[in-house]
């Protein structure tokens, strides 16, 4: 049996709702990771930077589809809860068509300023030429990939968390596959990596977009719908938080390579490449129970259930902290010998990636409140709070410690900032979830 946004949720059903976005988010996270995996074994390491240096840039330009699938969804999920279904669709189909259009502007717009973004942010020479030739491949299916990201939420809002998971799941691997044989059989190289990014983020975009647009069994569907600034101006507020997160990660990932040019070249990009693809998953896990959660937070807080909403915010955050404590001791675990897929070729490499590891891990034990509680206040409607909470994880804390840092510290201290900056973000989202307790009444 289905379960419904309007149920009493125990530890179990929570985990068993939520458990399908956090797939999706975790198979989302992966399209760098088997291009990095692929391209760094069979283009070698200058080519591989280039992934690592690209996709950041075409992660803030597709971060528009969270702000209207996480704060769109946080809007649709309310109005259910308010018991007005028409008016739910329409709002979803609002948000689903300004998620197309403004991709498909952003797509347009990404050829032009990719390569004096990429110039500023250190790459030159042939890395350059490697880093546009795989970012405008990217580019095309742009507006696909923004869908994919607001489809994500939005299953879950629907009621349908396990076909968005399906979906999600197709995407993956038609990459995979396609990873597997355009740069493994084919020796494609970044083109065939980037071909099969695009193709994969197309499954994941346009299928959901058949799927609405067709009578179905979920609660919604693309019905006829008109301009309403409003309420787009409010998923924007209201999802600002998520695109902050999203925009913020990606500016870092480029300050982080800047700086890893500056103290060790492309060795120290590589380097971090392979830790951000363990972070890309890790993070993911801890996005993928907030969007799983976030719609039976509005739905209850729509319908003013306020006991309910005391028992959720008691469980996910139970269940955030045991998750932190497995993530810090698989990370260990791994440091090694997922350092050894990626960059086992190369001793040197290796060595810098492993010790970068064993401080860079420390971070996952802090950075799933701050996710959480972002994802929490965005439910709640709040969206001030909660881009103020994304705004200083990601943005403020982080630049200023790997801004910082490495001029006491040096590499190391590229490191041991997204430690530093997660413990400040953690303390910060404990501080608002304690002082809004009255206000929200959870």
């Amino acid at each position: 049996m289905d379960i419904q946004l309007s149920d009493h949720f125990t530890y179990r059903k929570l985990i068993r709702f939520a458990f399908p976005s956090i797939i999706m988010m975790i198979f989302t996270s992966i399209y760098s990771v088997v291009d990095g995996f692929f391209v760094s074994n069979f283009a070698g390491k200058t080519a591989f930077a280039a992934v690592n240096f690209t996709f950041p840039v075409l992660g803030i330009l597709g971060a528009v589809g969270f702000v209207f699938g996480t704060g769109g969804s946080a809007i649709i999920a309310t109005t259910m809860g308010e018991d007005k279904p028409e008016e739910a669709k329409r709002q979803f189909s609002l948000f689903v068509w300004a998620a197309a259009i403004i991709g498909a502007f952003l797509a347009f717009a990404g050829f032009f300023v990719l390569r004096p973004i990429l110039e500023l942010f250190g790459a030159e020479g042939e890395l350059l030429e490697n880093c546009i030739f795989y970012g405008r491949i990217n580019l095309i299916a742009l507006p696909a990939f923004t869908l994919q990201y607001a489809f994500q939420s939005l299953f879950v809002t629907a009621g349908k968390p396990k076909l968005g998971l399906h979906v999600t799941v197709a995407a993956g691997v038609t990459n995979i596959v396609l990873d597997a044989l355009f740069v493994g059989v084919c020796r494609l190289g970044l083109g065939g990596a980037a071909a099969a990014t695009a193709l994969g983020q197309c499954v994941g975009g346009i299928v959901p977009l058949i799927y609405f647009a067709r009578e179905n069994t979920s609660s919604l569907r693309l019905v006829k719908t008109s301009y309403d600034g409003r309420t787009l101006g409010r998923a924007c507020t209201n999802g600002s938080s998520e695109l902050m997160s999203s925009i913020a990660m990606s500016i870092v990932s480029m300050l982080f390579n800047y700086q890893l040019m500056k103290y060790a070249g492309e060795n120290g990009v590589a380097a971090y490449g392979v830790m951000m693809y363990v972070g890309f998953v890790f993070v993911a896990i801890f996005i993928g129970f907030s969007v799983g959660t976030a719609p039976i937070i509005s739905f209850h807080y729509g319908a003013g259930n306020h006991s309910e909403l005391q028992g959720l915010r008691k469980q996910s955050m139970m269940i955030i902290s045991v998750i932190s404590v497995g993530m810090l001791i698989l990370a260990f675990a791994l440091a090694r010998p997922f350092s050894k897929i990626f960059v086992g070729y190369n001793q040197e490499l290796l060595e810098m990636t492993v010790q970068g590891f064993a401080v860079y891990s420390f971070s996952f034990l802090f950075s799933g409140i701050s996710i959480w509680a972002s994802g929490f206040f965005t439910a709640l409607n709040n969206g001030g709070i909660s881009a103020l909470l994304s705004f200083t994880r990601s943005l403020l804390f982080e630049t200023a410690a790997v801004m910082i840092l490495p001029l006491i510290f040096g590499i190391k201290g590229i490191w041991l900032s997204v430690v530093i900056a997660e413990i400040f973000a953690a303390g910060l989202s404990m501080l608002f979830i304690c002082l809004k307790k009255k206000k929200y009444h959870y």
